[in-house]
């Protein structure tokens, strides 16, 4: 036995290797395990996302564009081809991701556009009144 920090008898125990102190088992039996089989993630299909961009956001086309894609991965995963799915999943992500930032850049010039007229109409309207007022 050796001692810990503690001073608190610690037992020997090896993690590599058979021990003959495994309790229940033969002398010089390895260390029993157990394999534990975790199934990877199913790819996300991004399908909702595509829904939206189609009906909102279809600018060139790109909404549409995506949701075939989205089928595509739905389908390849239903058929347990992981990696098409994947491959199809992550076309309709990139797809999904411009549509909405076209949009959002659309919003932002509409926005911008209106504000500077009405900023426009405001000081026509105030050098009119200024001299006919």
């Amino acid at each position: 036995m050796t001692m810990n920090p503690a001073m608190q008898p610690m037992e020997k125990f090896s993690m590599l290797g058979p021990s003959e102190d495994f309790p229940g088992g033969p002398p010089g039996a390895p260390y029993p395990y157990t394999v534990v089989n975790i199934p990877a993630e199913p790819p996300k299909d991004h399908f909702i996302w595509s829904i939206i961009c189609f009906a909102y956001s279809n600018i060139f086309c790109l909404g549409l564009a995506a949701l075939i894609y989205s089928v595509k991965a739905r389908d390849r995963k239903m058929m347990g081809d992981m990696n098409g799915a994947q491959h199809y999943a992550s076309t309709a992500r990139c797809l999904n991701i411009l549509s909405t930032v076209l949009l959002a850049v659309f919003f932002l010039i509409v926005l911008i556009t209106v504000f500077v007229r009405m900023n426009q109409i405001q000081t026509f309207t105030r050098q009119n009144n200024y001299y006919y007022g």
